[in-house]
């Protein structure tokens, strides 16, 4: 993401209010802007727009569509990942040659500029910084194979999204003598669409992973057939494929080394840590739900906050019933910031993710044990519940 102007004042009681202009120039971005822009923000940005034109003609001639500035104010936003746009529905305020009141709706897809205008709060500032790094980082393709099947993904910012999938029977045979042909004919047919979706998406690392040895006969494979290739490609082992593998691929942490900050290596790490810190029951430094993370806030014992984007998703006008819960969990953010704790948030867009959300959708890692409802030791506290 590219920013182009930010201009933002201070205020004690209202946070940060300003303007951010910045140009999307990925998928990414896109996901990154859903959950920027709210309802209530004011949205400007370029579009197209029928100018009616009086005449006397019985079959009017076609009408055109003429390049307006416009500024809305927004009452939903969408995210489209498979037609790479997102939508942002709203009233608008301010644009010539147009009627003021009306609705109007922004397709912002990559390198369309818009500018938005709004109290801006800290998760969201730190979303326009992560996506501005994120520029640097490379694009991996994971490729998760074994006998005659294969599903490779593209691993994006939100999750992983599956670019293609091949099934070559039943798999029987393939390492045979009789079924030494079908198995070259299916890691020709990887190869072809391999390299199709490596130069379409602009990837620059490729990992093979899978059970068994396959992975590394199709490796050896691209050496032979594409050695330009193979130089982007690298080996992971993985007891399964399709999603199950990709999770596996970012445990093991190979995305990791091939994208510093990789944001779902990030996620997979700390949600296993959670979940192991839970194990732990009465020794576990962990809290989950929104009541027992404000308790250990009272304490200053946050270490990380993990927390689901939805949990952060502004709610549209017809659920204002949701705005006391929304502001109390922004209440929260801003005292994890204070009290000099992390703050990650989970994409639901990917399995950790969900998993976060069966918690509740907030959860937190510890600098020390506290005493909760959850987690009531029998010895060793004081007076304050810190052990």
């Amino acid at each position: 993401m590219r920013v182009l102007k930010k201009r933002i004042k201070k205020r004690e009681e209202k946070g940060k209010i300003g303007e951010i202009s910045l140009i999307p120039e990925s998928l990414d971005d896109l996901w990154h802007l859903k959950h920027v822009v709210e309802a209530g923000d004011l949205v400007y940005s370029l579009t197209y727009r029928k100018i009616e034109k009086a005449t006397d003609k019985i079959r009017p001639d076609k009408t055109d569509k003429k390049p307006l500035r416009l500024g809305i104010r927004t009452e939903s936003v969408e995210f489209h990942k498979f037609s790479r746009r997102l939508r942002i529905k709203g009233v608008i305020e301010e644009g010539m040659e147009t009627e003021l009141g009306s609705y109007h709706t922004f397709n912002i897809e990559p390198d369309v500029e818009l500018s938005i205008i709004k109290t801006w709060k800290v998760h969201q500032l730190g979303r326009i910084r992560e996506a501005e790094k994120a520029v640097a980082s490379p694009d991996v393709i994971i490729v998760t194979i074994e006998e005659g099947e294969v599903v490779v993904g593209r691993v994006r910012q939100y999750g992983v999204d599956e670019l293609f999938s091949i099934r070559y029977g039943s798999g029987k045979g393939m390492d045979s003598g009789r079924g030494e042909g079908s198995k070259k004919d299916f890691f020709f047919a990887v190869l072809n669409q391999l390299k199709n979706s490596f130069l379409s998406t602009s990837a620059e690392a490729i990992i093979i992973a899978g059970p068994g040895f396959v992975k590394n006969d199709f490796f050896s494979f691209m050496k032979e057939k594409d050695a330009e290739l193979a130089k982007r490609a690298r080996t992971e082992q993985t007891s399964s494929i399709g999603m199950s593998g990709f999770i596996e691929v970012l445990k093991r942490g190979a995305v990791e080394r091939l994208k510093r900050e990789e944001r779902l290596t990030l996620e997979v790490r700390l949600l296993d840590r959670l979940m192991e810190e839970i194990s732990k029951e009465k020794e576990g430094k962990v809290v989950y739900g929104k009541t027992q993370v404000r308790n250990a806030l009272q304490y200053g014992a946050i270490e990380t906050l993990l927390i689901s984007d939805e949990k952060l998703m502004v709610p549209g006008v017809e659920e204002e019933k949701n705005e006391e819960e929304r502001m109390e969990i922004e209440s929260m953010l801003k005292d994890v910031e204070r009290g000099r704790g992390k703050i990650v948030v989970f994409s639901t867009e990917f399995e950790p993710g969900k998993r976060l959300n069966g918690l509740g959708g907030i959860a937190a890692l510890l600098r020390f044990r506290i005493l909760t409802n959850n987690n009531i030791p029998t010895t060793g506290f004081d007076d304050a519940g810190v052990f």
